[in-house]
C-alpha cells in the first residue's frame, strides 16, 4: 500500500486508531469495515470506475486485501451474505464467505464507498495512470484527474477539489494530484496565476479517513517517517509555486487545507466558511509551515489560540486576524472570485511572476526548514502514546 499521510485534522488519527485496535482485537481492515456509518457514499459512476481501475493493478496486493475487495464488492452488489457456508476443505471458498459474512449489516452504499476508496488507494500506491495526477491534456485545456479538476482558461489555472459528496476529503491519490497540478500550472507558459477552491459546500474537510487500510502497527515508526516525507513534498509544492496563488475558500476548511493558507498570496473566503486546526486535542502538532506563517500573520497570541487551543474561526474572525484577504457574500462568491482572477490574469505575467518570487525568495529557505522541522516533530507525535490515547479518546466520544 501507499505511504499514508496524516494531513489535516484527522489523517494520522485513523492510522493510530487502527493500530491500537490491531494490538487489542483484530486486523486493521476489520476495524475499518466496522467503523461508524459514512455520511456520504460513492456514486454508481465512481463505483464502476473503481472496478475498471482495479484491472490496472500491476502487482498482487496480497490475500487479505483481495478478500476485502471481494467482500466489499459482493456487499455492494448483492447485500448481506446470502450463501451457505462452504465445506471445511474448501479453504478459498470459506475465506471468501467469512470475509463477506464479517461485513454483517453494512449497507450496500457503505460497501460501495469503501470499495471505491480501497481501489483508489491501491492504484495510487502503484502510481497508476488513473491516479498519478498527470493524465494527458484535452483540447479544452482540462487535465484528467480522479479527485480534482484542473482547468486553464484565459491564463487562470483552476484547481478544484472535486469530491463534494465527501466534503472534499483528501485521498492519498489527491495529495499527489494536488501537488502535480501546482507543478503543471507553474510550468505552463499559458498560466499567469492559479486558483484553488472546492466543489460543493465545503472547501475541504481534511484527510479521508478511509486512506489507512493495511497498516502494519509493528512498522509505525517507518510508516510515520515515510508519511512525513510525503507531507513535506506536498507542502513544498505550495512553498515553491512560482506564480501568484489565490485560494478561494468556498466553505468550511479543516487541517491541512487551513494551514496551507499561509502559503497563498491572496485568500478569499465565503461568509459561510469556517477554519479549524484541532491539533492539540489529537495529541499532534501544526503542519503546513503554520507554526511560522500563522504567528507572522496573526500575531503570536492569536495564532496560539488558533493552533494550540483549536479555536474554530468564522470567516469574519479569520479576516480580522489577517489569515483571509477578504470575505465575500456566499451567493456572489464564485462569480466574484472568477471575475477578479480573470482581471488579474490580464496583468503582465512576467512582472507578476518576478514580483512573486522576489517576495517568496526572502523566506523560501526558512519555509523549507520550518516544513522539515514540523514533519520531524509529527513523526515523534504520531508514534507517541499520548497521541494514541488522544485519538482513541476522540473515537470514543464520536461513538456517543
Amino acid at each position: 500500500m501507499a505511504v499514508h499521510l496524516r494531513i489535516g485534522s484527522f489523517g494520522l488519527l485513523k492510522k493510530f486508531a487502527q493500530s491500537s485496535f490491531n494490538r487489542s482485537q483484530a486486523l486493521v481492515s476489520q476495524r475499518l469495515i466496522h467503523r461508524p456509518t459514512a455520511l456520504f457514499t460513492a456514486t454508481d459512476s465512481e463505483f464502476s470506475a473503481a472496478k475498471d481501475r482495479l484491472g490496472t493493478l500491476k502487482g498482487d496486493p496480497g490475500n487479505d486485501v483481495k478478500l476485502q475487495i471481494y467482500a466489499l464488492f459482493k456487499q455492494a452488489t448483492v447485500g448481506k451474505c446470502n450463501t451457505p457456508k462452504p465445506g471445511a476443505f474448501d479453504f478459498v471458498g470459506k475465506a471468501k464467505w467469512t470475509a463477506w459474512t464479517d461485513l454483517g449489516d453494512m449497507t450496500q452504499e457503505q460497501a460501495k464507498d469503501k470499495y471505491v476508496d480501497l481501489v483508489n488507494n491501491l492504484v495510487a500506491a502503484e502510481g497508476g495512470t488513473d491516479t498519478d495526477g498527470m493524465a494527458a491534456s484535452t483540447d479544452s485545456g482540462t487535465q484528467a484527474y480522479t479527485g480534482l479538476l484542473y482547468t486553464v482558461v484565459d491564463g487562470v489555472a483552476t484547481i478544484t477539489l472535486n469530491r463534494p459528496k465527501k466534503k472534499n476529503a483528501i485521498t492519498v491519490a489527491m495529495y499527489t494530484e494536488w501537488a502535480n497540478a501546482l507543478k503543471a500550472a507553474g510550468e505552463d507558459s499559458n498560466v499567469v496565476l492559479a486558483v484553488i477552491t472546492g466543489a460543493g459546500d465545503y472547501y475541504c474537510s481534511g484527510n479521508d479517513l478511509n486512506n489507512f487500510m493495511g497498516i502494519d502497527p509493528s512498522n509505525m515508526r517507518e510508516e510515520s517517517e515515510k508519511s512525513s516525507h510525503l507531507l513535506e513534498g506536498f507542502v513544498n509544492a505550495f512553498v515553491d509555486f512560482p506564480k501568484p496563488l489565490i485560494i478561494a475558500v468556498n466553505g468550511p476548511a479543516v487541517g491541512i487545507s487551513v494551514t496551507t493558507l499561509g502559503l497563498a498570496d491572496v485568500v478569499y473566503a465565503s461568509d459561510r466558511a469556517t477554519f479549524h486546526t484541532p491539533f492539540a486535542s489529537l495529541g499532534q502538532s501544526p503542519e503546513g509551515c503554520s507554526s511560522y506563517t500563522f504567528p507572522k500573520i496573526m500575531g503570536t497570541a492569536k495564532a496560539n489560540e488558533f493552533l494550540l487551543f483549536g479555536k474554530k474561526l468564522t470567516a469574519a474572525e479569520a479576516c480580522e486576524r489577517g489569515l483571509i484577504t477578504e470575505v465575500i457574500s456566499d451567493p456572489q462568491f464564485r462569480s466574484e472570485v472568477e471575475r477578479r482572477a480573470k482581471e488579474y490574469a490580464k496583468l503582465p505575467k512576467n512582472a507578476l511572476r518576478l514580483a512573486k518570487n522576489l517576495i517568496r525568495d526572502a523566506e523560501r529557505e526558512h519555509l523549507h526548514k520550518v516544513n522539515r522541522a514540523e514533519c520531524d516533530l509529527l513523526v515523534d507525535r504520531w508514534t507517541s502514546e499520548e497521541c494514541m490515547q488522544a485519538i482513541m479518546g476522540f473515537f470514543s466520544k464520536a461513538k456517543l
